[in-house]
């Protein structure tokens, strides 16, 4: 336990209304010292600490209320920033972000064709790219976070389970970037990053155990359990696109193979196969991703016909995986997200729902994902933002 001294306890009613700050935006001095029970001198003790410290400004003043007008104060937003990618093989999505949270700046690097040897550049061009847009400088950025498929494994720094990430696998890769970047840069699976979103900004509020369930460029899942990622020995948990299940062959050496059970029953790729089962003619062509994205939003506005069955085939399939991982983590909830699935929207969750309950002993709650808009560069945001302000809001030091 720590000792409560008194540059402690400051450093804790500090955090405390900066944290209030966040939540609630500008606030009065009065309204500060309600919600965190302190005094007024305490209150106005405590701004003009934050506002000598940098860490609030004074933004205008209360009014349209009985009485003087009250001068209220919010974070500066200046204060610190923090930047994350989100990676696949065609390009790089970076942005920056200000401490409150607003993004500031982003950038879009396509990287198809790149060669394999040109990682560390393409991380910096991505960065400094969303850095000029946002008008700082890379020295500002305090944090960056990087999401990219697979893991890096915590006892090789090797990244693993993304085969199809070329580049991306050399021994020497986080030191070589570690070197020509000036924060500290942490690396985390893409779908965690998705789950992080969710928590902190979507469906997942308030939910301290809950499963994730992508289904985008691939099929996999995050796991919170006890409010915390889980993310296993190697970095490997969640990799459900592996999983065996009903319906497929069972595939030796997936890792090798790059394929598995459950991504063949119900990745992006076999909507298209299920739709030329059925006889559908106008099967778009393209990447899985957008062919199944626009397939399933036509299945989600029908009411029979093959359109009808294709809904219902590829809800069962993914049912099927779900219901192995409800077996075995018994979630309070699971949550639907990727462009896959958000296609399908509210009938392929029914449908989702309805086969769960008759495969599975519990019965989570299925709920839709809140944050569609570039989730996992959202998740990298949240998640650089996090570790920026237990730093950059520690005022004990």
């Amino acid at each position: 336990m720590t000792p409560g001294t008194p540059r402690v306890l400051r450093a804790m009613n500090d955090r405390a209304a900066l944290d209030l700050l966040l939540e609630h935006g500008p606030l009065s001095r009065t309204r500060i010292g309600k919600l965190t029970g302190l005094s007024k001198p305490t209150a106005s003790q405590l701004l003009a600490r934050l506002e000598a410290a940098g860490l609030v400004v004074a933004t205008g003043t209360s009014e349209g209320r009985p009485g003087p007008s009250a001068q209220l104060y919010a974070v500066n937003a200046r204060a610190a920033y923090a930047a994350g990618l989100d990676v696949n093989p065609r390009r790089i999505l970076a942005a920056v972000a200000d401490v409150t949270g607003e993004t500031v700046g982003e950038f879009e690097l396509r990287t198809p064709g790149r060669r394999a040897d040109g990682v560390v550049r393409q991380v910096v061009e991505a960065l400094d790219g969303a850095v000029k847009a946002a008008g700082i400088t890379r020295g500002e950025v305090h944090r960056l976070v990087v999401g990219t498929p697979g893991a890096f494994d915590p006892s090789t720094g090797r990244l693993r389970y993304a085969s199809h990430l070329p580049g991306w696998h050399a021994p020497t890769l986080l030191e070589e970037i570690a070197a020509v970047l000036p924060m500290p840069v942490e690396y985390e699976n893409d779908v965690n990053l998705v789950a992080v979103a969710e928590q902190r900004l979507g469906a997942a509020r308030g939910h301290e155990d809950f499963v994730l369930l992508w289904n985008e460029e691939g099929l996999g899942a995050a796991l919170v359990l006890g409010g915390r990622l889980h993310r296993g020995f190697t970095g490997g948990a969640g990799e459900v696109g592996f999983l065996p299940v009903p319906g497929t062959p069972l595939v030796r050496q997936v890792s090798k193979a790059g394929s598995g059970g459950f991504q063949e029953l119900a990745g992006a790729q076999a909507v298209g196969r299920i739709a030329r089962e059925l006889g559908i003619g106008d099967v778009p062509q393209g990447p899985h991703a957008e062919t199944a994205a626009e397939l399933l939003a036509r299945a989600s506005r029908a009411e029979s016909g093959p359109y009808a069955q294709l809904l219902g085939i590829f809800g069962t399939g993914l049912a099927t995986g779900l219901a192995s991982m409800v077996a075995v983590l018994d979630p309070e909830l699971v949550v639907l997200s990727g462009g896959a699935i958000v296609a399908g929207g509210e009938p392929l969750r029914a449908r989702v729902q309805a086969e769960l309950s008759e495969l599975a002993a519990s019965r989570p709650r299925l709920v839709l994902g809140g944050v569609q808009h570039q989730p996992v560069l959202r998740g990298a945001l949240e998640s650089a933002l996090a570790a920026t302000r237990d730093e950059v809001f520690d005022t004990s030091r």
